[in-house]
């Protein structure tokens, strides 16, 4: 497992407070300039989704360089994928793809979990494509900071959420330069800059995951309501307390290993 100790600064929670309450009236742009000033090892954590690829854009508009961490579950739509390589192209990050430990490609991910993992353990499915690579990611790279691209208007748990936000137990900083932003001002910023974009996005989908567990959005329908359709899931728990998750993940494993045990007594 690796280490916790990834440096970060220590801030105190008025001073959060503080910070949120100058950034909260702030252009996303200008939230990208406090972050990239602030902090020595900021990284853009993305799925290229259409706010990931805002963000990626305004980077490079205002000539910050900033390297990217991509976590590929081996399960994306071809669509995503062909979108990092476009993205990645155009805007020359320096791009770190992260996979699920020891696997690299989705048949070694059968080979070690089973078929549709998700379906018989959504727990033990999130932490393992999404939060422990992505843990081990911060970790190697050492990074104090990360820019994602959640939005309030995605409603959910990241309905309350703050500019600025401290990932609870780890330090983990994680900055949201489009907070206040919608999709509509999303979808805009993506035409009238001409920004590579996913190609699904004009089938219907408006947040783009994994092949199984995404949908197009119907009329009427909330931006995120085609991911995870038909359950109360709203995140993939990257976004959710990681020593939570890693325990649940833990007890999880603990209660498969003494099922096989019992069957083969």
């Amino acid at each position: 497992m690796p280490s916790l100790a990834t440096p970060v600064l220590q801030f105190d929670e008025s001073q959060i407070e503080h910070i949120n309450q100058r950034l909260a009236t702030m252009q996303p742009s200008q939230i990208l300039d406090w972050a990239h000033v602030t902090f020595d090892s900021l990284f853009q954590e993305t799925a290229f989704g259409p706010s990931g690829n805002v963000i990626s854009d305004m980077l490079s508009t205002q000539g910050i360089s900033v390297p990217v961490i991509f976590l590929d579950t081996l399960h994306h739509f071809d669509e995503t994928l062909d979108l990092a390589r476009r993205s990645q192209q155009r805007y020359k990050f320096k791009l770190h793809t992260y996979k699920p430990d020891g696997c690299d490609d989705r048949a070694a991910f059968v080979a070690k979990h089973g078929d549709e993992l998700w379906k018989r353990d959504d727990t033990v499915y999130d932490y393992s494509v999404k939060v422990e690579p992505a843990r081990r990611a911060y970790s190697e790279l050492r990074a104090r900071a990360v820019l994602t691209g959640r939005r309030k208007s995605q409603k959910g748990d990241r309905a309350t959420m703050q500019v600025v936000e401290i990932e609870k137990g780890t330090g983990l900083i994680k900055i949201n330069p489009l907070a206040n932003w919608t999709f509509d001002q999303v979808w805009s910023y993506l035409r009238a800059h001409e920004v590579p974009y996913n190609v699904l996005l004009d089938q219907g989908y408006k947040s783009v995951g994994d092949y199984h567990s995404t949908r197009p959005v119907k009329e009427g329908e909330d931006e995120r309501a085609g991911r995870w359709a038909g359950s109360e899931k709203t995140e993939c728990g990257l976004h959710k307390d990681y020593f939570a998750m890693r325990a649940a993940f833990v007890a999880s494993q603990k209660k498969q290993n003494n099922s096989i045990a019992v069957t083969a007594a």
